[in-house]
């Protein structure tokens, strides 16, 4: 028996997927709704009713799964200035699958605390100074978390040298208290692995259980990691191959959901164009960025303000009134489908509009600086023009006759020669919503996994 079954626990369905591991091959995948209020079971039965129903019954070596469940892993980032020590932190949390719900900088007061109790949180990622640099900020942020009221685990990842201080302040009133290294050990230098391999490890030990997940240990037989997090494995192992697999190079995968859309980049992203500095805040090879305001049915209102009503309309080629309509009807009907031939197009304007949206924030920028000597080029995040390979996942991309003309909202815009986009890509589909189960399978069989993607994610 060779065959392992693949989990995701999401927000509004389980999905599942069946993998023969010698075969390299997809036996079925299939769904249920997530029930985490009643019993977690319950979607994951249906799920397997399903799958059966197409396979007939199969027996299974191993069960993994990840989970974004009741909204996923929800993070408060803290640091010390917003350009440095809490982005550094915001990046390791989005790095290890959260849903960072707002980062707080310099000293808490007593209303963010609030606020930050009024968010609840599952975790907090506290960090602050370089390692023997500023003592006094988040020796003041854990006096002040200690109070917040919450028994919330806390990771601490900030100034070593009054690391310990600052776990024993939080420790007299938190259960979980872990420390692990600075995610910003110097002045531009990230280090945020350390601290994604705390906050999933938390996730497996604490979260599962308050997200109902426990519930399923009888038969799964290990909790890996966040959603996001597999996706990120998935797409890692693509770009650079295990084993003797090679991977594909550099690429970049978006994911468009009913709430949010997530853009992902696996690559150096250094400049392509002699005679451009880097400046700014390092950045992960393996990046991954959240847009709460970009979605295709919860978030629908929130696109709508963002990209603008022309935007959508000049996607689709209709009025401004039209698109506008639309959107709000699918907001307010998030179970609505297309019915005419205009809303069919206005469908693909929004995801494309999320696809440029988040390209853009996703992606490095030039900015232009001018001197006696002439004008300059200085390049903040990654360079990722050369990027050839785009692969699209999330049901309106996997479900719509149309995905490439979607993703197509990711290419460079010569309008706007300052933001690093793709110039020429390929779009790949992940048509058998296979991304996250990958990213499973890869933590135990890696060459395989990347074998498997190259067979099933393919251009249409």
């Amino acid at each position: 028996m060779n065959n392992v079954l693949l989990i995701d626990f999401g927000s509004t369905y389980t999905k599942i997927t069946a993998v023969d591991v010698e075969q390299e091959q997809v036996l079925g995948t299939a769904r249920g709704i997530t029930t985490v209020e009643t019993d977690i079971m319950d979607g994951l039965n249906q799920a397997l009713a399903a799958l059966t129903a197409k396979t007939g019954k199969l027996e299974f070596e191993k069960v993994l799964a990840c989970s974004s469940a009741a909204g996923g892993l929800k993070m408060i980032a803290v640091g010390l200035v917003p350009e440095m020590t809490a982005e550094a932190a915001k990046r390791a949390a989005l790095g290890a699958g959260a849903k960072v719900l707002k980062v707080f900088t310099h000293e808490l007061n007593e209303y963010e605390i609030e606020e930050i109790a009024g968010l609840k949180p599952d975790i907090i990622l506290l960090a602050g100074g370089t390692d023997g640099g500023n003592q006094k900020v988040i020796l003041h942020n854990a006096r002040m978390l200690a109070e917040l009221g919450l028994d919330v685990p806390v990771v601490v990842a900030g100034n070593k040298s009054v690391a310990p201080a600052v776990v024993k302040i939080l420790s007299e009133k938190l259960s979980v208290v872990r420390p692990t290294e600075n995610v910003m050990p110097k002045l531009d230098e990230l280090n945020i692995e350390p601290a994604r391999a705390v906050i999933r490890d938390i996730f497996l030990k604490r979260i599962t259980e308050a997200k109902g997940l426990n519930r399923a240990n009888k038969m799964v037989d290990r909790m890996v990691m966040p959603t996001p997090a597999a996706v990120l494995r998935a797409a890692e192992l693509l770009s650079q191959g295990a084993g003797k697999e090679p991977g594909l190079g550099d690429l970049m995968v978006v994911d468009i959901g009913g709430a949010t859309t997530d853009v992902y980049s696996i690559a150096k992203g250094d400049p392509t164009v002699g005679g451009v500095n880097l400046k700014g805040l390092a950045e992960p090879f393996g990046k991954r960025t959240v847009e709460g305001d970009l979605g295709m049915r919860y978030s629908a209102g929130a696109l709508l303000k963002a990209a603008g009503a022309e935007l959508i309309a000049e996607f689709a080629g209709v009025t401004e009134a039209e698109a506008e309509a639309y959107v709000l009807k699918v907001e307010a009907d998030i179970d609505h489908l297309p019915q005419t031939e205009a809303e069919a197009r206005i469908e693909i304007a929004m995801g494309k509009a999320c696809v440029r949206l988040g390209a853009d924030r996703h992606v490095g920028h030039l900015i232009t600086y001018f001197t006696p000597m002439g004008s300059s080029f200085v390049q903040h995040g990654k360079d990722l023009t050369k990027v050839t390979a785009v692969i699209g996942t999330g049901g309106v991309i996997v479900n719509n006759p149309e995905p490439e003309e979607i993703l197509k909202g990711i290419l460079f815009d010569e309008a706007d020669p300052l933001v690093l986009k793709p110039k020429e890509a390929r779009f790949p589909i992940d048509k058998e919503y296979i991304m996250s189960a990958m990213g499973l399978l890869g933590e135990e069989y890696p060459q395989i996994a990347v074998r498997m993607m190259k067979k099933y994610i393919v251009t249409k």
